[in-house]
């Protein structure tokens, strides 16, 4: 029996009560990616991306582990719900214009005490200064960095189109700006390095892009590096008590974390290590979400039909943000219909063995967006489900 085969037949047993549709967090190899994200930030502690789980015992379970330390959330909303639930650093990775968040953050001194806030541009300011309603608490403020490779005079750009401060004296003047400003106080800078820490370089099948991949890598993080540095020396003439820079993820850690002008390392997907991180050099994680489909159709040879199944997650549309068939083996999409949204074809010789009802298992192509389709996780450790705890959706919320 393979290991593939292994891990299907603990999760079918685990789940046997249970119907499906059904999602999973496989707990041992939950554990022992995150072991393995810690190993590779060398000492440095992992500020946990909370998109890339959007399960709050899973948060807690995660941060109550050596070596992490702090939330990144993703929008305001969701940063005052933690803080309000009792996580005490949560660092908004975004600019928001949530007026209303914004007026309950500066008239609660627990909120403002534990919310970071994103900006990248002055007017920002403006925009939370006109929300706050009266309310007089300091905002604690975070730059943004913007870290894309530009090439050929900036006629090449490699990199989201995230902040517009690429500059150190860019940064610096912004600093510089909030500090002349009262009701607010640079405490970091964030630098996410997407074209590093999200795209895989080892694209099975692909050698030519793999190479060129590998190669682009390596001199964007040779240069960001630099730009890095010379920012936090600028930044830091203006706000010498700055409290920490965070930058890095999944695909990043240890290079990101090799940086010394770097003092936290963000990271999430790592946890959960959907599709989207397979084909990496620099890591192999294991995968510890799933989710489950019943079949409920037999068409014909070699094909079977499941409920549901049209879960893509979000960035440019391709085959890569479909989920995956994982579990059995050798099952396959029908090219002409793909993920449907009410029923799934499977096409494959092994599509014969399956029976009404039983479960195919998927893996998700990004991490947390999964449990936007789930309002519970099953937690399986070996071949039972030891607990069962709420999403963000169990809990009724849908912050995006």
């Amino acid at each position: 029996m393979t290991a593939r085969a292994a891990d299907q037949a603990r999760y079918d047993r685990a789940t046997a009560q249970l119907d499906a549709p059904v999602a999973i967090v496989d707990l041992d190899a939950f554990d022992a990616n995150a072991d393995d994200l810690v190993r590779r930030a060398g000492g440095k502690p992992i500020r946990v991306a909370s998109k890339s789980v959007r399960c709050r015992a899973l948060l807690e379970r995660v941060l109550a582990r050596e070596g992490f330390a702090g939330i990144m959330s993703f929008t305001l909303a969701e940063s005052l719900w933690l803080a309000r639930s009792g996580f005490d650093d949560v660092l908004l990775a975004y600019p928001s214009a949530d007026r209303a968040g914004y007026a309950e953050l500066a008239a609660d001194p627990k909120l403002a005490a534990a919310v970071t806030v994103m900006i990248d541009d002055p007017a920002q300011l403006d925009l939370i200064d006109a929300a706050r309603a009266g309310g007089s608490e300091v905002v604690r403020v975070c730059l943004e960095l913007d870290t894309a490779l530009k090439l050929l005079g900036g006629r090449v750009r490699i990199g989201a189109r995230r902040s517009p401060l690429h500059s150190p004296a860019q940064v610096a003047e912004v600093a510089r700006a909030v500090a002349r400003r009262p009701g607010f106080k640079v405490v970091g800078i964030m630098a996410y390095e997407g074209h590093v820490a999200g795209v895989g370089d080892a694209v099975a099948g692909r050698p030519l892009r793999s190479r060129a991949v590998q190669l682009m890598q390596a001199a964007a993080r040779r240069e960001l590096a630099e730009r890095r540095a010379a920012v936090v020396r600028a930044v830091r003439e203006v706000v010498p008590d700055l409290e920490f820079v965070n930058g890095g993820g999944t695909g990043s850690v240890q290079h990101t974390a090799a940086e010394d002008a770097v003092t936290e390392i963000a990271a999430g997907s790592g946890l959960y290590v959907p599709r989207l991180f397979d084909n990496y050099t620099s890591f192999t994680g294991r995968p510890a979400a799933l989710f489950a489909l019943p079949v409920v159709r037999r068409p014909g040879v070699g094909v079977v039909t499941v409920l549901g199944g049209g879960y893509p997650a979000s960035g440019a549309p391709g085959a890569d943000r479909l989920p995956v068939p994982y579990l059995p083996e050798g099952l396959r999409y029908d090219p002409q219909e793909g993920a449907g949204e009410v029923q799934t074809p499977l096409l494959g010789p092994v599509a014969d063995d399956l029976l009404i009802g039983d479960k195919v298992w998927f893996r998700h192509a990004k991490a947390g967006e999964l449990c936007e389709r789930f309002d519970t996780l099953h937690l399986v450790e070996g071949d039972a489900v030891t607990a069962t705890v709420p999403t963000y959706r169990g809990e009724g919320h849908a912050f995006l």
